[in-house]
């Protein structure tokens, strides 16, 4: 399988996610921010930084690159679409996904380990993993409180597109101690489709258990398996 990896002046996990995706054999094909070729990849990441230097907005830069024309089109047509941190900016930004990130209830940069629950299996990002599993997966961000109105949260919510939430390691209820304080203690959402993903939290951060964890890795495999489930979308990109 082959996995996109973005990369914009600024951006600082792409060789993060390139390393994780070979863990598993699979090829990481780097799509540097002034291309429009997405070279037949079969799922393409968005991964954690300041692209940009974070200029205007997280993201908002980004969003006009010319390589997100391409990776609008790919999703548009089906194509496996992962926002990491500021990838998830960007998405937001590019009205992928609804809602955005605003500045962390607690004004600081948060970096340390958060936990996650997986709400739905129903999505390629979560294949491989159960309605209930507790991730730990870290969190580095100022900006990754996640907003939007009332009907657009209750529309994710009837519709299943919340894939992750913040918890306590236990599974119970975040409460006060969220790393940013996002509505509805909500980590990470899918589209209408279900082919773009945005997440605050690090997978790539998460993929050894020398780095204190390798659940991230159960969120890679999911996309692999989904992929080799269905037929790969090479044709897509």
């Amino acid at each position: 399988m082959r996995f996109g990896i973005a990369v914009f002046p600024g951006t600082w996990s792409d060789r993060d996610c390139a390393h994780a995706v070979g863990l598993d054999g699979h090829q990481a094909v780097m799509l540097w921010h002034k291309d429009r070729e997405l070279h037949g990849v079969d799922c393409v990441i968005l991964p954690g930084g300041f692209s940009y230097g974070d200029y205007l907005r997280c993201g908002a830069v980004a969003r006009f690159a010319p390589l997100m024309e391409s990776v609008a089109d790919f999703a548009r047509r089906g194509g496996l679409v992962w926002g990491i941190c500021n990838g998830f900016q960007i998405l937001c930004e590019a009205h992928l996904l609804p809602g955005a990130l605003l500045r962390n209830a607690s004004l600081q940069f948060r970096c340390a380990p958060a936990w996650l629950r997986v709400d739905t299996t129903e999505s390629p990002f979560t294949a491989s993993c159960r309605v209930g599993d507790v991730l730990q997966i870290p969190v580095s961000h100022g900006e990754g409180r996640y907003v939007a109105d009332q009907a657009t949260l209750d529309q994710l919510e009837r519709e299943e597109r919340v894939l992750f939430r913040y918890t306590r390691p236990d599974g119970g209820p975040v409460g006060a101690a969220s790393p940013n304080g996002s509505l509805r203690d909500i980590a990470g959402i899918v589209n209408h489709d279900g082919n773009v993903l945005g997440m605050m939290p690090h997978p790539e951060r998460a993929c050894e258990p020398l780095l204190g964890s390798a659940d991230g890795m159960r969120l890679f495999r999911s996309v692999a398996r989904s992929m080799e489930r269905e037929g790969t979308a090479a044709g897509v990109g």
